[in-house]
């Protein structure tokens, strides 16, 4: 397939908008479409995601938000019908061209909406990865492993049960679990995919705190129903609707006084 080449002048104003803050552009997505089957799911979107800044994902349903979050660790490259045209640089490297899938998807870390812990306790929930990269040294392995339950504020509720399996923490804790089975891997960037949409709201605002905390080290993607959580959380926010890219903006100002009479139309809930 041929990528088509993005418009000089649009790029420039995508990366002055994502440098307001003195920051980086860790991602950058350019004309990106993606089907299955021939469906659609993307249309031509652009966007530059920035170095250490919560980007909320909202939209209704069927939108493309899952399309787009998949797409940045290629895992959508596991559906055999999927095809895209376009790019999705990281750290201004093509990751269809220049990333091992493996290596890409250590580099972004992906947390789904349903906690999946692995069937083994909890310590070596935390350090499966790491095992599986040929890390054994038990000092190490226990030291990595509580940076990473702290900093998805899981540890103090844990650490007298690192050797308790894992599928008998709460629904909450097996999620913030997840996190930090994420976090031993020191990726760059983590997607979350409707992280707390089963979880009670003292579950939520625990995971919410983490990636308030996480943004400093890494740049984060929230893929949200929740227009609230998106305001709570999120530096910027970006608003799909059909597959398009329909406005991109600080939160703040995009759920006040939005550009797009369908993104007023989404965030005050007269549909979707």
């Amino acid at each position: 397939m041929v990528t088509p080449s993005p418009d000089c002048n649009d790029l420039k104003d995508r990366f002055a908008s994502a440098n307001q803050s003195g920051d980086g552009v860790k991602i950058e997505i350019q004309n990106l479409t993606a089907s299955f089957s021939n469906h659609g799911a993307l249309d031509n979107v652009n966007l530059s995601i920035v170095s250490n800044e919560i980007l909320s994902v909202i939209g209704p349903a069927n939108s493309g938000k899952t399309t787009l979050l998949r797409t940045l660790n290629r895992l959508n490259d596991l559906t055999q019908s999927f095809q895209m045209t376009g790019r999705v640089l990281l750290d201004g490297r093509d990751i269809y061209k220049e990333y091992d899938p493996v290596i890409l998807r250590r580099k972004v870390g992906v947390i789904f909406a349903l906690p999946m812990p692995l069937p083994m306790t909890v310590f070596e929930n935390i350090v499966y990865g790491l095992r599986r990269q040929g890390v054994n040294d038990r000092k190490k392995l226990s030291r990595i492993a509580e940076k990473a339950l702290t900093d998805a504020y899981l540890w103090d509720e844990v650490k007298d049960r690192l050797e308790e399996e894992a599928p008998k923490l709460s629904g909450g804790q097996q999620q913030r679990l997840c996190i930090a089975r994420t976090l031993a891997l020191n990726p760059d960037v983590i997607l979350f995919d409707e992280p707390c949409s089963g979880l009670d709201p003292i579950s939520t605002a625990k995971i919410e705190e983490a990636m308030m905390k996480l943004k400093s080290q890494y740049t984060i993607v929230l893929v949200t129903n929740n227009t609230k959580q998106a305001a709570r959380v999120g530096d910027r926010t970006a608003f799909f609707l059909m597959g398009k890219l329909i406005e991109v903006g600080e939160t703040a100002k995009l759920f006040t006084a939005p550009t797009d009479s369908r993104t007023e139309g989404y965030i005050s809930g007269r549909f979707g």
